[in-house]
This record gives C-alpha cells, structure tokens and sequence, in this order.
C-alpha cells in the first residue's frame, strides 16, 4: 500500500485512485515524524526503527525531521543540504517547521508521531480524509515503570476528526512494547566475539593501539556533562589494576580536556595518568558503536538509544538517564534498577544501585546528619553530589556481567519493538 499522494493545497481524496493504488501493492507505507531534542537520542531511535522496518519488514518508509544537522552524525551518508533523500532504502524529508508536510502531501497506511511531537495541522486532515483512515501511532519515551504495561495501546480520539491514535511504549518486561533490535544483532555480536582479527582491528582503528591485556579494565564513556566525573576519573588514576578509557567525543569531552590538562579531548586524543590510559575516539555512526560496547567490560551509556544498545551487548553497563526538573527522572532510574538487578544478590544489587545513583547526582543526607531549622536568613546546607565509589563498584563486575548475560536472553523475551508494532499495525490494517 504505496503513500496515497494529493497536492498540498488541496486534501480532497480520490477514493477510486487509492483504491487501485491498494490493489496494485501490498507494501505497507509508513512515516514517521521525528522532532531532535536532545541531540541524537530522538533521531537516533527513529532511523534504527526506519531501517529495521523497512530491511525486515519491507515497509516503505519515510522519515521527516527537522534537524539533518544532527542526523547526518548518525547517518554520514545523508545530506544536510537536501530536501528529500533516500538513503539505506530510507526516504528522508527535512521538516522545514511544524505544518510543513513535503511538497507534495502523502499519507501512509502507518503514521508514527514520535515522542509526541506534533503532526502538521494539512497531514492530520488528510489523514481522515483517506478512505482507509491510517494506523496513527504515538511512539512514546521508554520507561520501566510498571504503568507502561497499562498506557501501551491505549486509544485515543482525535478531538475533531475521526481518527484514532494509539500510544506505543517501549519498555523492558511484558506487555509493552519491548525495544529495537535487529534481528542478526546477536549473531554479529558473536562474530565479532570470536574473531581475534576483528579486534584487533578495530583496536588499531579506533586508538592506533593493540588490544589490552587481560589484566586491563576497558571502559566506554558515554555521557551527558557530569560533576561526578572527576572524582571517577581519580579513582582510575588509582587504580591497583590497568584501566582504558574508551572516549567518543561529545558533551563530556570538556570535563576529560581539563582533568588531563589538554586544549581538547577529541577524536584520536590520549592521555595518561596512573593506571589509566583514556582514548578520544571519533564520533561513530550507529553500527560503529556496538563494537564499542562489545570490546568494553563496562560501559556508561546515555538517554535511551545508547541505554537500550547497552542491554543487548551483555555487559554491565553504568545508565546515566535524561535528568528532568524536581527529580522525576528518578523513579524512572529505579524501575529500570528493579528489572535490571531484580536477580543479583543483595550486595551486588546495592552496589549497583548507589553507583547509578551517585552517577545521577542523587544525594542522598547520610543518617546520622545533623538537623537543622533554617530560618528566613539562614538557607539550608547544600549537600554536595555523591561521588561514585569505584573500588565498591568494581569488587562485584563478575557479578555484574553474568547477569548481564542473564539480562539480555530476559529482555529478548519481550520481543523487539520493531517487529511488535509492525505485527500491532497490521492487525488494525486488516
């Protein structure tokens, strides 16, 4: 069912043409509408999902966002400068501003609005013009929280035309929508693996260095600007045992420049202090950065598009979630904690709770702090931000990666996200 097509001035549908345009193909068109937030995280989400439907599922798909800037450092092969591309059998649109909808107006069977970003006024009255009405789905932020399961496909009417949107939640257990991944990802994980050869190479590529030994830490660093991290990367310096810290350059880059004295901390940077070695590695598209993951023993991960690639790798992994305003981010934190750790023993599971925590800034008063009464001049003590305890931290990594290991066999239980909405879509197209 290719994009049914009308200027963009006029929505008045031909029923007789779409009708033989449904006849003639049984190709699924999709769109999907992706306003860019927080730099990558948003588009990073939509291309996996782009490609996954229309390489696995043979949708046809497009992609509308408004920040090809951003996109392009996920995707080099795209072309800021163009108004509509194909890239990856991907058809993308820039999204010049809200009510832009393309030059000439498709509707697609699939219509995914993406973090509820709102769909241009012109589409959504075409939409209830086609005879067909499409499946309207709102891709929703993933969350662990046992609500999602209650939210995930729930309908919701349009106010003015009649139409139907469902709300599609990611999430990591049972009735919800699970997470993107592909279907040869473990296989490619397991390949690379194997192969001595494919390590090595990606070692020399990344820092012109051979792998490390296996008395040697590897961690990934990928993070939002973090107060913690000083105090983290000293603890590295003094480290009994050899540490590498694998770096792609971003919104941490600052904080690695000045702990080590440098103008930058960019692509092919190094530095060494103690027993740590750290490597500035070039921001890499999506496929580059499982390898990453899969050469680490830890990873620090971000937002949701790292946090979920995380999981799959089998290793253990630090999550730094999106912070939000009075803390709502936390209970998120937590509920993820609560699938993740559900199985470790207690101190372990404790560990890794105080770690992700103080990685998050979540101070917490000690117990035997003194309290106090503030009165109109006298403001209440700032409690300064938790620095993460390594040496706690660390004693329990074997732990740590068999359940990780555990983990993700659990996860794949939900099925993956692309595969569940298109199997969702298809039921209403019926």
């Amino acid at each position: 069912m290719p994009h049914s097509k009308r200027p963009a001035a006029s929505i008045q549908r031909d029923a007789a043409s779409d009708a033989a345009e449904s006849v003639a193909t049984s190709r699924i068109a999709c769109d999907i509408f992706c306003a860019v937030i927080d730099n990558f995280g948003d588009i990073g989400v939509c291309w996996r999902l782009a490609r996954q439907l229309a390489h696995e599922h043979g949708w046809e798909v497009r992609i509308f966002v408004d920040d090809p800037h951003a996109f392009q450092k996920l995707c080099p092969a795209l072309d800021p400068g163009r108004a509509t591309q194909t890239v990856e059998d991907v058809v993308i649109e820039h999204w010049h501003e809200p009510e832009h909808a393309g030059e000439t107006l498709q509707i697609a069977d699939v219509v995914i609005e993406a973090f509820a970003c709102e769909l241009p006024g012109v589409y959504v009255a075409a939409m209830a013009q086609r005879e067909r009405t499409p499946v309207w789905l709102n891709l929703e932020y993933l969350s662990a929280e046992d609500w999602v399961a209650d939210f995930h496909l729930r309908p919701s009417p349009h106010p003015r035309y009649p139409l139907l949107k469902h709300f599609f939640f990611p999430g990591l257990g049972p009735g919800t929508g699970g997470v993107l991944k592909e279907r040869d990802l473990d296989e490619a994980r397991a390949a690379f693996e194997r192969s001595v050869e494919a390590r090595a190479a990606w070692w020399q590529n990344a820092t012109g260095d051979p792998p490390p030994g296996p008395q040697t830490t590897v961690i990934s660093l990928f993070a939002y600007e973090n107060p913690a991290i000083d105090a983290l990367l000293q603890q590295w310096c003094d480290s009994p045992t050899p540490i590498v810290l694998l770096v792609p350059q971003g919104r941490i880059s600052g904080a690695l420049a000045r702990f080590f004295g440098v103008a930058s901390f960019d692509a092919h940077a190094r530095a060494e202090r103690g027993s740590l070695r750290a490597h500035g590695l070039a921001f890499t598209e999506q496929r580059g950065y499982d390898a990453l993951l899969w050469v680490s023993d830890l990873n620090f991960v971000r937002g949701e598009d790292s946090f979920v690639r995380a999981q799959w790798a089998a290793r253990p992994f630090v999550w730094q979630i999106y912070p939000q305003g009075d803390d709502a981010h936390l209970p998120k934190l937590d509920a993820a904690l609560e699938h993740y750790a559900r199985t470790l023993d207690e101190a372990p599971r404790n560990a890794l709770a105080r770690f992700w925590h103080a990685w998050n800034g979540n101070a917490v008063p000690a117990a035997d702090a003194p309290k106090r009464t503030p009165n109109a001049v006298d403001a209440p003590p700032q409690i300064p931000p938790p620095s993460p305890d390594w040496r706690d931290f660390a004693q329990y990594l074997p732990a740590l990666k068999a359940r990780a290991q555990a983990w993700a066999s659990e996860l794949a239980q939900a099925g993956d996200l692309g595969g569940n909405l298109a199997e969702f879509a298809k039921t209403q197209l019926k």
